[in-house]
């Protein structure tokens, strides 16, 4: 997912959403593309899910991520009541399961999210550092 993200000039950060060891939902960062500054994988792939499963909650399910979501993304996670995150690289700038923010078990929210991070981090993180380098190159020609 990411890299279909990358194919089309987008930052590449991929996401999909599985319950009951099914692959429910997909996404893939697509603001530019759609003209939507909310078009992040993990929206993407949660409001894909809420129609697949005829609900916005997504009780029991688990989404895997590229990078550590965001704060828009981190609020729409909790609301779905998501119960498991897992995702590759940390995002120390604007991460906020657990860097700039800890949102994850945030009291002021009504339901906290196990997560778990750094899984194929280097994987993960060389996708988006290679992505931004190959961005700075191309401005400096």
């Amino acid at each position: 997912m990411a890299q279909r993200a990358e194919e089309y000039g987008e930052v590449p950060v991929g996401a999909v959403l599985v319950k009951n060891e099914r692959c429910i939902s997909e996404g893939w960062n697509a603001p530019i593309q759609r003209h939507d500054p909310t078009a992040h994988a993990e929206i993407i792939a949660i409001r894909q899910a809420g129609m697949v499963l005829e609900n916005y909650r997504l009780i029991d399910s688990t989404l895997y991520v590229t990078l550590e979501p965001c704060v828009m993304c981190m609020g729409a996670i909790s609301n779905a009541r998501i119960k498991r995150l897992v995702f590759g690289a940390f995002d120390p700038k604007r991460g906020a399961v657990c860097n700039a923010l800890s949102l994850s078990d945030a009291s002021f929210l009504n339901h906290s999210v196990d997560w778990n991070g750094g899984v194929l981090e280097d994987e993960c993180s060389a996708l988006i550092v290679d992505f931004f380098r190959a961005k700075r190159d191309k401005q400096k020609l």
